[in-house]
């Protein structure tokens, strides 16, 4: 029958569109779920680089926050030996640091320099002139923190060639020092240079003992 024919044949045409559109729109489906798959894939790798690069910044600012932990542990350190040592600086006269006195067999000493000498020891003009040069010096930083100024005469300190000015004859100087030669022996301004540095020693130990009624040097001053 042909129109049974026909009617089978439109029949099986329209499966066939349909059947090829069901296939079309799963062909569009894989190729949605493909590109979605690879949209995925590209996600999770720059997550995972994302990861990598944040284990990376951790490990790195875990390993600067050990080291700002040492830093600051070393400066604690540092800063208690600072304030130690500037702790035993406040209690340190600097006075007793920079001039230590003592003695030397029959010497008195001032920085290991002998002041004075004797026919059997025979201590040398330049070791005694430096010693003298330190003790003026020592009197005259003791004065100035005192603000103190001396009567008479003003010390001048000069190395191993100190000596004391007459104020009342500013040209007129007293060496505390051995200058050399014969002419020495015959020459009293050195002895005239050691009565008047005694002279400024007592007028010292006159204004540190208003200050301090117990004050008392350890020798008397003939």
């Amino acid at each position: 029958n042909l129109d049974e024919l026909d009617a089978e044949f439109r029949k099986l045409e329209r499966e066939e569109r349909e059947l090829l559109e069901a296939v079309e729109k799963i062909e569009k489906e894989r190729s949605d779920v493909a590109s979605e798959r690879r949209q995925l894939a590209d996600r999770l790798e720059r997550l995972r680089a994302d990861e990598d690069r944040y284990w990376r910044e951790y490990s790195d600012l875990n390993r600067q926050l050990m080291q700002c932990s040492d830093d600051h542990a070393s400066v604690e350190r540092q800063l208690r030996y600072s304030e130690s040592k500037l702790s035993q600086l406040h209690k340190t006269n600097v006075f007793n640091a920079t001039f230590h006195i003592w003695h030397n067999g029959h010497f008195g000493t001032i920085n290991n320099f002998r002041l004075g000498r004797l026919p059997n020891v025979p201590v040398e003009w330049s070791e005694i002139n430096m010693a003298w040069g330190q003790t003026v010096l020592l009197l005259h930083s003791l004065a100035e923190k005192m603000e103190m100024t001396f009567l008479r005469y003003r010390l001048v300190p000069f190395g191993n060639h100190s000596y004391l000015m007459c104020l009342e004859d500013p040209t007129r100087e007293l060496p505390l020092y051995f200058a050399g030669g014969f002419k020495f022996l015959w020459d009293t301004k050195f002895d005239h240079a050691m009565v008047a540095f005694l002279d400024c020693l007592q007028q010292f130990k006159e204004q540190v003992s208003k200050m301090d009624s117990n004050f008392c040097l350890p020798y008397r001053i003939d």
